[in-house]
């Protein structure tokens, strides 16, 4: 306490001098317009700032929750596109068991992503308990990522895009020619789509999307641009090398789609079979 009043003591001038700018500033504010304007717009734009850090710092520690977010309204804007329905609640939350929709979709994180290897495997943090099961396609906004080949309780194995054993069928936008697109294990940032005759007239930058002929994938999910296009040694059918959209070396946050129909659609076709 003593150190205090010694304080004041020692530093009485410049403390009454303090006190007598302040009175005076704050008589000079008061009595004339101009100064009380400029006062005030100096305090705004002094606070806003303050303020304005405040919620950079505030949006700072709550993006993984605004990136949640982001993620559940993508995730209801994609399943109106993929089932082409005007009527379906965007906005409604159990939409998740709307098990009456042909497809759904369900974010998940990547944790774990090789592509420099023949075959390659990506690892998510959703699995069994979160409905993931083997066969479900896998994507991101840009495009195709691959097909789910094993689960946990709470993981999944992917079969990346990247690997020499995924077949994904997929053809030339806007075209009904199909094939079969494959890796030949070289560039990690392009693959090859085959099986397109030779008749179909293809050049390149065209886009090429997925086929919508199987149980895995909507028809019209986005993969890349044909980049080169030469004819096979048989002359009859084209291979197309095809640039990802995706980066598949920088893998974050994907969505794993649930085909609804697809159990009925596999048991129509295995009767035709039989």
């Amino acid at each position: 306490m003593q150190q205090i009043v010694n304080f004041f003591i020692r530093n009485k001038s410049f403390i009454l001098f303090l006190l007598l700018f302040c009175v005076s500033l704050g008589l000079t504010i008061q009595s004339h317009s101009y100064h009380r304007t400029k006062f005030i717009n100096s305090a705004n734009w002094a606070t806003g700032g303050i303020y304005k850090s405040a919620n950079n710092i505030h949006d700072y520690f709550h993006l993984k929750e605004y990136n949640r977010q982001l993620l559940e309204e993508n995730k209801r804007l994609r399943t109106a596109l993929a089932n082409d329905d005007k009527n379906i609640p965007i906005d409604s939350l159990p939409l998740d068991s709307a098990t009456h929709l042909k497809y759904q979709f369900f974010p998940a994180d990547v944790i774990k992503n090789s592509y420099a290897l023949y075959n390659n495997f990506i690892t998510i943090d959703k699995g069994a308990n979160d409905s993931i099961a083997e066969d479900m396609g896998v994507i991101t906004s840009k495009g195709v990522v691959g097909i789910v080949s094993s689960t946990s309780k709470h993981y999944a194995s992917i079969l990346s895009v990247l690997n020499s054993e995924t077949e994904i069928n997929a053809k030339i936008k806007n075209t009904n020619y199909f094939g079969t697109l494959k890796w030949d294990g070289k560039d990690f940032k392009s693959v090859q789509l085959l099986d397109i005759q030779r008749l179909a007239k293809i050049k390149v930058g065209d886009t090429v999307t997925t086929g919508g002929m199987s149980t895995i994938f909507p028809e019209g999910i986005l993969i890349g641009k044909v980049s080169k296009v030469v004819l096979d040694q048989s002359e009859n059918y084209h291979i197309i090398t095809v640039n990802l959209f995706n980066d598949m070396s920088n893998l974050g946050h994907v969505y794993v789609i649930k085909n609804n129909h697809k159990q009925e659609i596999l048991n129509l076709q295995n009767e035709s079979n039989e």
